[in-house]
């Protein structure tokens, strides 16, 4: 029995990668200082896992951005945009890859990036490959070849990992009409084929080919290219050991097809779906001499994995096929999961009671290990007091009192069918507040938050180590917050936001308020790019104990005469960006988290707050990968959203944003969520993500962003007319808002003020064009 692992976070342990691209991006330090650290980082990551006895270690598991994007260089998938500024400016990969992810605006040159969208039900980004009718494909960059021998030189035959080509392809989009990706199999695999043929020189016994779209509902065209594809790189590498990994979900109505892939190891994610495996040993696939993967360590959650669960699955498997033909594993990619626990020392951030039911990326590796070893009965000795801690620290969280919350249960129990109703319907509300806030047409506004200088930053942390008091960090926050009104009402912005510089991220600052949270102080997950985040860890019954976001923004509304946004992070986005605690279905844990924001935004009403966003940018992230699975999980999303806003009058308005996701499957759905204004990512997206709403005839009031705030290009204020007469042809004009894709925490003051600017103008003028017509 052999252990493997699918992919280690690719950050750093004190998020080194982030640091070293933000500084390569503000010109503070060279190339060859970035491309170190990742080297750094990489050996870090091999050394560890070898350490730790892991028999197959990955490598091309790391990216500086996305390993999409990675993929999309290597076959020289470049849009043609770029073909002009790789001539003029001869950039090298690196630069290459970070004008594709973040757009380029330089010396004359102006190239916007690619589209982002969710890596399935995650909260990792993408970078969406774009394809054309005459897409051509070459070798253009060998980093996976150059990873696999760094590893080599590190004394680690490694496992090179790869996007495999068919997933590769779905995950892409037609950039043209006339012609289905798919169709491109037969110019990409070449590429493919090109590529396994230098890691087979260079003695790569193993290759993971990542085909996640295999958990998807495919067609039976769609199940014959995988078949095609992998027939095809099997007959050209006969010796060749191929690991196939799909994960997040099972096989599903694609299982006789994987069944049928000339492929040595199976991979299996049996944390999500357990009972594939009995699925499988029904099969004649015991006869065969291919190896099981069992992905029994939770490689998207934070939980300590339970010893007695995953040897009952394993001890299966190996009673039907043998030992020697079981591999060990996490269930996918540690990327999902922080990096190391034995970073966390402080107790009073993650207490000694929570801290033992934990495992990071370091301690699931371990875990898969312990596995092998109790599986084998190695290391009998050392090995038993493992499980007994395992055991003991898994019923400690059971039988803990911290977990249950009587009073937030009853109160769950009491919802009627009301609760998640507003008064009126939408073509009522629309009238009252209308007449209630009295905005012009395309009402410009942002979704919430503005840049988060170094010096703001540098309160929260001087208030946490004593430098500063409560009383001085809260008069710096004033001054902040009064100097973006009164920006905004300079500028132009018709409703205003209070710019929240007290909070750290949209679902920490939350989390660290409610009761049955708890934190990590090093606990960072990589979102896209250098955006990580630090998930809370919900491990609780939750509830509000007071309330959160009041102060601020009645304060920020008493300095203006302008409306001023209630801003809020909704029930599922904060259940998605959690780590979820896994001892209750995760509808229970959403209703008790709308519960609490309802509560929020009832006390922002009573304070005048006319308009309430609910940012809800995860509900598409949620939907289970398989369309079976989908009506149980919409239901009770959009139920908890509508609990969350429903406790309103018809005038107060209430907004909610969703960013980087495909509409069109849930266009009813949305409808059904009854959100006043509903803002959108469509800038990347050149307003395509707008057909959905126009094509439903979607009733309420829509605002498609106009400016994309996850690159460092400031777009025109004709850019943005543009984009927004794509928007009038589709959608009517009294539906519409301007605003920008996302918050603009992450951007620099300077291309922010020049950017809103821009498009108040933008709005200014598209409001004489409907005057002229």
């Amino acid at each position: 029995m052999r252990t493997q692992n699918l992919g280690y976070p690719r950050i750093g342990s004190q998020r080194e990668l982030k640091k070293a691209c933000e500084q390569y991006w503000s010109g503070k330090i060279p190339v060859q200082q970035l491309l170190q650290t990742g080297k750094t980082i990489r050996n870090q990551n091999w050394q560890l896992q070898k350490e730790a006895g892991i028999d197959l270690i990955p490598c091309n598991d790391f990216s500086y951005y996305d390993q999409v994007l990675d993929v999309s260089i290597m076959v020289g998938a470049i849009p043609e945009r770029y073909h002009s500024l790789m001539e003029a400016k001869q950039l090298p990969d690196i630069d290459l890859l970070f004008a594709m992810a973040r757009g380029y605006q330089q010396d004359g040159q102006d190239v916007t990036a690619m589209e982002m969208t969710k890596w399935f039900d995650t909260n990792y980004h993408y970078l969406v490959p774009e394809f054309t009718a005459n897409q051509t494909f070459t070798l253009y960059n060998t980093k996976i070849l150059n990873e696999f021998l760094e590893a080599k030189e590190s004394g680690i035959n490694a496992k090179p990992v790869l996007l495999g080509p068919v997933s590769y392809l779905l995950l892409g989009k037609e950039k043209e009409e006339g012609f289905h990706r798919l169709e491109l199999i037969k110019k990409l695999l070449p590429v493919y084929l090109e590529i396994i043929s230098k890691l087979d020189d260079a003695n790569a016994h193993y290759i993971q080919f990542d085909e996640p779209c295999l958990s998807l509902n495919l067609s039976e065209a769609e199940q014959k290219v995988f078949e095609k594809a992998y027939r095809e790189i099997k007959n050209r590498f006969p010796h060749l050991h191929i690991i196939l990994a799909s994960y997040f979900e099972c096989y599903g109505d694609n299982l006789q097809t994987v069944l049928n892939l000339p492929v040595q190891t199976i991979h299996l994610d049996l944390v999500r779906y357990p009972t594939q495996l009995d699925d499988i040993l029904a099969t004649d696939f015991v006869k065969t001499k291919t190896n099981l993967s069992l992905g029994v360590v939770d490689g998207r959650n934070i939980w300590k994995n339970d010893f007695q669960q995953s040897l009952s699955l394993i001890n299966k498997a190996v009673e039907k096929i043998g030992s020697d033909r079981v591999l060990i594993a996490p269930s996918c990619s540690l990327l999902h999961v922080p990096c190391d626990l034995d970073l966390e020392t402080n107790d009073k951030t993650l207490t000694p009671e929570i801290k033992p039911w934990l495992a990071f990326a370091k301690q699931k590796i371990d875990e898969v290990v312990t596995l092998k070893q109790l599986a084998n009965n190695e290391n009998a000795e050392a090995v038993s007091i493992k499980m007994k801690e395992n055991i003991e620290a898994n019923e400690s969280r059971k039988t803990s009192i911290l977990i249950h919350n009587n009073k937030v249960k009853e109160r769950v129990a009491a919802i009627g069918e009301k609760d998640d109703q507003r008064i009126s319907d939408f073509s009522t509300r629309k009238v009252k507040q209308r007449k209630a806030l009295g905005l012009p047409m395309f009402p410009t506004t942002t979704i919430g938050s503005f840049p988060q200088t170094a010096e703001v930053r540098s309160w929260r942390v001087k208030l946490k180590n004593g430098a500063l008091t409560q009383q001085e960090y809260d008069d710096l926050i004033a001054k902040e917050t009064t100097e973006a009104i009164r920006w905004q009402e300079e500028t132009g912005i018709d409703v205003l936001v209070h710019g929240e510089f007290e909070r750290n991220d949209m679902v920490e600052y939350f989390g660290e308020q409610l009761g049955g949270f708890v934190f990590s102080k090093n606990g960072w997950v990589q979102s896209y790019g250098s955006r990580c985040v630090k998930p809370p860890i919900i491990y609780g019954d939750v509830s509000r104990p007071a309330p959160m976001t009041l102060r601020w923004t009645a304060f920020a509304q008493s300095l203006t005469k302008q409306w001023v946004k209630g801003m809020l992070t909704g029930p599922v986005t904060i259940l998605q960006w959690s780590f979820v605690r896994n001892d209750q279905p995760r509808s229970e844990t959403c209703t008790q988290i709308a519960l609490a924001i309802r509560d929020e935004v009832v006390d922002l009403e009573n304070a005048g707050i006319k308009i309430i966003q609910i940012d809800e940018p995860a509900i598409r992230e949620g939907l289970p990968l398989r369309k079976e699975n989908w009506q149980e999980y919409l239901q009770w999303a959009v139920k908890a959203f509508r609990i969350s806003a429903s406790g309103v009058k018809d005038d107060t308005q209430i907004h909610t944003h969703m960013c980087y996701s495909e509409f069109n499957d849930i266009i009813q759905n949305i409808a059904d969520m009854d959100a006043d204004v509903i803002t959108i990512e469509c800038s990347r997206s050149q307003m395509e993500l707008l057909d959905a709403f126009a094509d439903f005839k979607y009733p309420n009031e829509i605002g498609p962003g106009v400016y994309d705030i996850h690159a460092p290009r400031v777009p025109s204020k004709e850019e943005m007319m543009l984009l927004m007469e794509k928007a009038m042809a589709v959608v009517p004009v009294e539906q519409l808002w301007v605003n920008p894709d996302c918050g603009l925490k992450t951007r620099h003051w300077e291309e922010t003020r020049t950017a809103l600017k821009e498009m108040v103008d933008a709005a200014k003028g598209l409001r004489l064009l409907v005057q002229q017509d």
